[in-house]
């Protein structure tokens, strides 16, 4: 079993430690943070691991895992190259979405080998994560010798692996804010006109609730019933366009940011349509 250090314990980290301690994936070493109390929290949580204050106190290990802010990761990086205990052997890796393995150019130049494997969920609630782990889709770019002592790994706890390709590693992210914070912004948005047309706060939620759910769930319906394309309704899908007009003008006239996003929408709509349509 290697051993497995991980630097910075906040949800992410201390939940997948977690996971690979119950699993027998990795031996879990040291768990630092930059304060020793946060450190002894997230052993606690995870079970088992020695707490450190910083990198400082590390021993040497088979693995380490950078589960810092993505701010922070390259500079966490240069900490762990020039402590020594990065060596030809050893395997670091970070879960960021938006960054890629070879960013942390620090430990590259030791000749380790170097991963990203990022899952595609929040990590909000620990103990429901959990539960819920196994099925999570996973993005994993790197060094194929990191590669394949990670990948196993993260299978023992029920990921799903999709390669991708690094150079393309801020499409990947950004598809993940599309589908995910900013469906919550344009809900937000549609709370907002109702509430413009008379409609509380307090009701527009759950009278979008099922408009909202509905959708999500036909796109994810199997076979030829899912996608984008056979989800669309509506005026577009429709053919509505006088309709479609209107609104835009409507929402002009009640405010141009909100009206310049929905036509904007309204274009990308019409061209998913066609595709519907196949043309």
């Amino acid at each position: 079993m290697k051993t497995l250090t991980l630097i910075g314990a906040g949800n992410l980290g201390r939940t997948l430690a977690r996971l690979w301690a119950d699993s027998g994936a990795f031996h879990i070493q040291d768990v630092a943070c930059r304060r020793v109390d946060s450190a002894k929290r997230a052993v606690a949580f995870i079970g088992v691991g020695r707490p450190c204050a910083g990198m400082a106190e590390l021993a040497s290990a088979d693995v380490f895992l950078i589960a810092v802010p993505d701010d922070a990761l390259v500079e966490s990086a240069r900490q762990l190259a020039s402590s020594g205990l990065v060596t030809p052997n050893s395997i670091v890796f970070h879960c960021s979405g938006s960054r890629c393995a070879s960013e942390m150019t620090s430990v590259v130049q030791t000749g380790a080998a170097v991963a990203s494997i990022h899952p595609v969920r929040s990590f909000a609630r620990p103990e429901e994560v959990l539960k819920s782990f196994p099925g999570t889709y996973c993005g994993t770019e790197g060094d194929v010798a990191a590669l394949s002592v990670l990948k196993p790994a993260f299978e023992s706890i029920g990921a799903v692996l999709v390669p991708i390709e690094a150079r393309h590693k801020m499409l990947y992210h950004a598809a993940a804010v599309f589908a995910s914070n900013y469906l919550v912004t344009v809900i937000d948005m549609a709370v907002q006109a109702y509430a413009a047309a008379g409609v509380p706060r307090d009701v527009a939620l759950p009278m979008l609730a099922p408009l909202v759910r509905n959708a999500v769930e036909n796109v994810f319906l199997t076979g030829s019933d899912g996608g984008p394309e056979a989800a669309l309704s509506g005026p577009i899908a429709r053919g509505d366009m006088d309709t479609v007009g209107k609104q835009y003008r409507a929402l002009r006239d009640w405010d141009i940011e909100t009206a310049t996003l929905y036509r904007q929408l309204a274009r990308r709509t019409v061209r998913l349509a066609r595709r519907r349509n196949g043309n």
